[in-house]
């Protein structure tokens, strides 16, 4: 079988992808600028700046091309139009891990898979780009993963977080932003079933139930520090606002499915498996 290539692998979520996959499948995988991938045999070194994806797929030939991709609008732009040609020249598919931000606009109730994108954030607009990119691939050829904000022992936000709480410094909430949430470990195995059982299409890869930003903090600092934390509570406007993808059409079997109780757990508990 042809390899699955993890383009962004040594990035948070890249990375994490690659150890779940890994055990399973050829797996590639790029890095940018982290030095500590140089000696593994299956990263390669991606600058997109110096046209190096072109040469990359012709090597790679991957059979799955998962996109972890961080670069300028326009990189990513020009980057995922190369990738949709190679794509639908090949016998080959792309996973795009995309944003809920994508739906960051004011909403008043979560979204779902085929609800129409609006963002006002430059960061919703390319995800939302490049999403029309892909779907002008046939059906078949794509998934389209949109994410929510995701958690884990070492994720960045989370680090970020401790830094704070060792320092004394106020954490920026926000009390009316209703979001969902996952953890790096529950999605990998999510991605993980979306490419073993061949699916297709656009997939809302979050928690069930829905939380306030403020409170999902809060409760995350308590259980990792056994203690309250500063906030600065940041309020966008007089309303609720949601920030939340909820499936309707894709939904992932039962034993998939998570809470943010489950998130918080995945943060707070030690992890005993051992990494690959």
């Amino acid at each position: 079988m042809k390899p699955i290539l993890i383009l962004g692998g040594s990035g948070f979520i890249g990375h994490t992808l690659y150890k779940e996959l890994a055990p399973f499948f050829e797996v590639k995988a790029t890095y940018y600028t982290a030095k500590g991938f140089r000696k593994n045999q299956n990263f390669y070194p991606l600058d997109l700046e110096n046209e190096e994806l072109s040469a990359l797929l012709r090597e790679v030939k991957p059979k799955l091309i998962i996109s972890a991709l961080r670069s300028d609008f326009d990189t990513q732009i020009d980057a995922h139009n190369l990738l949709c040609d190679y794509v639908k020249k090949h016998n080959s598919r792309i996973l795009f891990l995309s944003s809920a931000n994508v739906f960051d606009t004011f909403r008043h109730y979560p979204s779902y898979e085929y609800d129409k994108t609006f963002s006002e954030s430059v960061y919703g607009k390319i995800k939302i780009k490049i999403e029309n990119q892909i779907m002008r691939l046939p059906i078949g050829k794509y998934v389209i993963a949109r994410l929510p904000m995701i958690f884990g022992k070492q994720a960045p936000r989370v680090v970020a977080f401790d830094k704070a709480i060792v320092a004394g410094a106020p954490i920026e909430v926000f009390p009316n932003t209703i979001i969902n949430v996952n953890s790096d470990s529950r999605l990998s195995q999510q991605i993980h079933y979306i490419i073993n059982q061949k699916k297709t299409g656009i997939y809302h890869l979050g928690s069930s139930d829905l939380i306030s930003h403020y409170e999902f903090v809060q409760l995350l600092i308590n259980g990792r520090h056994k203690k309250a934390g500063r906030f600065k509570q940041v309020f966008t406007s007089n309303q609720m606002r949601y920030l939340a993808t909820l499936p309707k059409e894709n939904k992932l079997p039962n034993h998939l499915l998570l809470s943010y109780s489950d998130v918080l757990n995945d943060c707070t508990i030690l992890n005993t498996k051992k990494p690959l």
